[in-house]
C-alpha cells in the first residue's frame, strides 16, 4: 500500500500514524531506537505490506501487469490503489480527504525531527504537490509514476502504466474495494492488539 492508504489504516493514534508513516525509511530493529508508541506504528506498516503482498486479489491486479512490468507491478498496484482509496474515500472514512490529507501533513511535519533524511527530503515535495489528494485524479497518479519512474536504476517503464489504468478502470477499482473492506478488517483488530500489547 502507498501513503494515502498507510495513513488511514493507522487509525486515530498520531503517534502510530507517524510511525506508519516513517515505516518506509526505518529498517530492521531501527524502530527499538523510537517512542514505543512510534516504533509500534512502524510494526503497523509492516503488517499492511505483509498482508497486502499475500493477498490473493492483490495478486489479480498484479498478475494483470507483471508481463509488462515484472517487479515493479506490486509498486504500481500499490500507486493505483491509493488513486481508488483518494477516489473513493468517503467509503472508508468518516473525514473528507481533503481534511484528512491537511491534518496527514502537519501532523507529520510536527515531528520532522525524528523523521530519516530520506523522508525529510520527500515531504515537502508531497505537501506542496498535495500528493493525498491528488492521488485521486488520474494525471495526479500519472505524475506520480513518472516521478518514481525518473528515480528507479533500470528503464522500468512506470510512466506508462497510466494507460493500464484507464484500460482496466473496472477491473482494478473492483479488486480494489473488495481488498480494502478486508485489510480495514483485519488492520483494525491487529492495530488494537498491538496498541494494547505491552512489547
Amino acid at each position: 500500500m502507498n501513503y494515502l492508504a498507510h495513513l488511514l489504516l493507522s487509525g486515530d493514534n498520531p503517534k502510530i500514524k507517524v510511525g506508519n508513516f516513517l515505516g518506509d525509511f526505518i529498517k530492521g530493529k531501527q524502530f527499538e531506537a523510537l517512542d514505543p508508541m512510534i516504533g509500534k506504528g512502524v510494526l503497523l506498516h509492516r503488517e499492511i505490506d505483509f498482508y497486502t503482498d499475500n493477498h490473493p486479489t492483490v495478486a489479480i491486479s498484479k498478475d494483470r501487469l507483471r508481463d509488462k512490468y515484472r517487479h515493479y507491478s506490486g509498486v504500481i498496484v500499490d500507486m493505483f490503489y491509493d488513486h481508488y482509496l483518494a477516489k473513493n474515500f468517503e467509503l472508508f472514512s468518516d473525514k473528507p480527504l481533503v481534511q484528512f490529507a491537511d491534518l496527514s501533513y502537519k501532523l507529520m511535519e510536527s515531528y520532522w525531527d525524528i523523521i530519516p533524511p530520506r523522508g525529510q527530503k520527500m515531504l515537502p515535495y508531497m505537501v506542496r504537490g498535495n500528493w493525498l489528494v491528488n492521488y485521486g485524479k488520474s494525471e495526479g497518479i500519472h505524475r506520480a509514476l513518472q516521478g518514481l519512474s525518473r528515480r528507479t536504476k533500470f528503464d522500468s517503464k512506470l510512466e506508462y502504466a497510466i494507460q493500464d489504468l484507464l484500460q482496466y478502470d473496472a477491473e482494478f477499482e473492483s479488486e480494489f474495494k473488495s481488498f480494502f473492506a478486508e485489510i480495514q478488517q483485519h488492520i483494525s483488530v491487529f492495530r488494537e492488539d498491538l496498541i494494547n500489547s505491552s512489547q
